[in-house]
């Protein structure tokens, strides 16, 4: 017997005593179990439920089994995708609705591969998809960035002639983005026959997440030709283009756009416009966007403690999260203590950076990272506690990744004469067997033998590089200048642009020679 209790009342509903006539019966009960749905209040109200419609005969009966699934899979608070599921592998007749529900119940959850597990039984119960069963499957296949079983996934609705249809090929950009398949992302969105504002929003977080910052920032241009107006969403997605290229004049230019168009200054973009003026460089603007904000998150208060902190202001980066503690009832997050152990950093706070490391598990409950132990290492290492920052990353709870060694090996650069426990010949040792084929390796220790005068080790290191083919990657700088960004690596460029600027340094190094002989 079924009893679910009707909201701010204190009456239950009780199944009917049953009619004489059987087709009346079976219509009532039926109708009985539908509204009990409606009145569900808890997970065991539903087992309940599907047990009455079996009692009743009922459980052959489409809708009824339909809107079990529903609440199942869509509904936080019943939410069960494999009890669902059961519901559907029992029923004799099925819709193309109920795997639908399925498929996007499991593409939001931990376990996006079922949701092509439930698609294969659907086409193996000869259930045909639809223009709803194939957005679910790519972003599903996003999720856990399968590109092989979204290209099949792709191979069927192309099968079904739903290639064309707008949902479809959104989320099916979208896929293709997040698998880092850029250039196919792109060639689907430029064969799109129709276009929606999501559509290019989705193109170019696609180029965004996958580093072709500038074909972002040219179909941000192309999006506006179109006739289409952005929204916060493609405003944030630019915006973190201009912060990635470090193009402030680029960045000034979205947030007038921001401003003139009258888009709510709501905590995403807010957050992106201060997170863009801080790694640009424009820490007063910054904090202008941040003060005036009247909705702040956790995301909001760690864009502004690291802006500051990577620009050296590490004081005013530890006083804005002083002030978050003491009038925010937000807690901090990961990104939050790694502003904050940035800050020590800068500052050689090494006391602070132990505190506010040990408060951060303890007191917070946040399990640090890699990045948290690589920033730990960086505050003992730009201090020059060698021995420390080496016991640190022997005792850490986690296999240190090469990234911390190299940190550390810069810093026995640096300090190497107060490395007297040879901190620096183990740190070495142990990188080069990490990565014996990284060339950035060798060159730090013939820097190392280099700056203690071994200059015939040296020399040995950098022919080990030649003949094994070993390159370091070559260093590169950015220079912003009338909003154009100029790329600078080492070596002769032949670009037409350059020359005067060769011809300028050239006059400079002149001066320089004529400034010694003098």
């Amino acid at each position: 017997m079924v009893r679910v209790r009707v909201p701010k009342s204190n009456t239950f509903f009780f199944p009917p005593k049953p009619n004489t006539n059987d087709n009346s019966n079976f219509l009532s009960k039926k109708q009985q179990c539908l509204t009990l749905l409606r009145l569900c209040s808890s997970p065991k109200h539903v087992t309940q439920i599907h047990a009455q419609i079996h009692v009743s005969g009922l459980h052959n009966d489409t809708l009824l089994i339909t809107e079990l699934i529903r609440f199942c899979c869509l509904f936080s608070r019943f939410k069960n995708l494999d009890y669902a599921k059961t519901l559907l592998d029992k029923a004799l007749h099925t819709a193309p609705f109920s795997w639908n529900m399925i498929i996007r119940g499991y593409a939001s959850s931990d376990s996006p591969k079922k949701a092509i597990q439930v698609f294969r039984q659907m086409k193996n119960r000869g259930v045909c998809p639809n223009q709803y069963t194939f957005p679910f499957l790519f972003k599903a296949c996003a999720e856990f960035s399968g590109l092989r079983e979204g290209r099949q996934v792709h191979v069927d609705c192309l099968k079904c002639g739903l290639d064309n249809d707008l949902y479809v090929t959104n989320n099916l950009v979208h896929f293709y983005g997040s698998c880092n398949k850029i250039m196919l992302a792109c060639s689907v969105f430029d064969e799109m026959p129709e276009r929606s504002l999501v559509s290019w929003n989705a193109v170019i977080t696609a180029c965004v997440d996958n580093l072709k910052l500038v074909d972002a920032i040219g179909y941000f241009v192309k999006m506006r030709d179109f006739g289409f107006e952005p929204d916060e969403t493609t405003m944030v997605v630019v915006l973190s283009a201009c912060t990635v290229l470090g193009n402030l004049s680029l960045g000034k230019w979205v947030h007038s756009q921001v401003i003139e168009k009258g888009l709510i200054l709501n905590s995403q973009l807010g957050t992106s416009l201060v997170d863009m003026y801080g790694k640009c460089g424009s820490v007063d603007y910054a904090k202008l966007v941040f003060n005036i904000m009247e909705e702040k998150n956790v995301w909001t208060w760690s864009a502004m403690i690291l802006g500051l902190a990577q620009q050296g202001y590490a004081e005013e980066a530890l006083k804005v999260f002083s002030e978050m503690n003491k009038n925010s009832s937000i807690r901090p997050n990961y990104v939050t203590f790694l502003g904050v152990l940035s800050a020590c950093s800068h500052s050689g706070l090494v006391k602070d950076g132990y505190r506010y490391f040990h408060d951060m598990e303890k007191i917070y409950k946040i399990r640090p990272v890699m990045l948290h132990y690589g920033a730990m290492v960086d505050i003992l290492g730009r201090a020059g506690f060698l021995k420390e920052a080496y016991n640190f990353i022997v005792n850490m709870p986690i296999v240190p990744d090469p990234v911390i060694w190299r940190t550390l090996l810069s810093a026995c650069i640096v300090h190497h004469t107060n490395d007297k426990d040879g901190v620096g010949n183990k740190v070495k040792k142990m990188l080069l067997e990490l990565e014996p084929r990284r060339g950035g390796n060798f060159v730090m220790v013939a820097n190392m033998y280099a700056e203690d005068g071994m200059w015939e080790k040296a020399a040995r290191i950098r022919t080990v590089m030649r003949t094994g083919g070993l390159k370091k990657m070559a260093g590169e700088s950015w220079v912003e200048l009338g909003g154009n960004i100029f790329k600078f690596v080492p070596g002769y460029d032949p670009k037409v642009e350059y020359e005067q600027v060769y011809r300028l340094l050239e006059g400079l190094y002149l001066h320089m020679k004529m400034v010694n002989f003098s």
